[in-house]
């Protein structure tokens, strides 16, 4: 089993694609080890906070949502906004063209997949386009601008200790 995902600068938005080759559901070690790259703050922010998340599955088996519903939760523990649609591919390895094929091969054929598939893909760049000017504003919490003022109190507090000392 396999994970990936496709990164655009500085997180802005996330599109996760698992591939499902073994039975049971779940997160691979490989987008386990993506998650734990991604610091999880920058000062009090996290990086993909407010950010989109699109989710698509690609499956050898039969038609599956529970991966992608175990991503669509841990992108909201990661703050993320997940576009509603989420596409899920059955029987992968039925729906792809060959290798030596004329227009580049291992392309998804023409379908209803490869349709929900597109569809997916739209509303994730749709979603993004929207969220993309309020993504500071997703960014700014409560909680993350008190912290920030303690912080802050204690930086002031410490500087006049140091003046005091000259």
């Amino acid at each position: 089993m396999e994970t990936w995902y496709v990164k655009q600068t500085a997180v802005s938005s996330l599109i996760e694609v698992s591939v499902k080759l073994t039975n049971p559901p779940c997160q691979t070690a490989v987008f386990k080890n993506q998650i734990d790259w991604i610091p999880l703050s920058t000062g009090s922010v996290r990086p993909t906070q407010g950010r989109t998340l699109g989710l698509a599955m690609v499956s050898g088996g039969s038609q599956s949502f529970n991966t992608v519903n175990s991503l669509r939760i841990l992108g909201r523990w990661m703050r993320m906004f997940a576009i509603p649609n989420q596409s899920s591919v059955p029987q992968a390895y039925k729906l792809f063209t060959d290798e030596d094929a004329a227009e580049g091969g291992s392309r998804l054929m023409e379908g209803g997949n490869r349709d929900r598939l597109v569809d997916c893909a739209e509303e994730f760049v749709k979603y993004t386009i929207l969220m993309r000017p309020h993504f500071g504003l997703m960014g700014d919490r409560f909680s993350e601008r008190s912290e920030r003022r303690v912080k802050e109190a204690k930086l002031a507090e410490e500087a006049k200790g140091a003046k005091r000392e000259m």
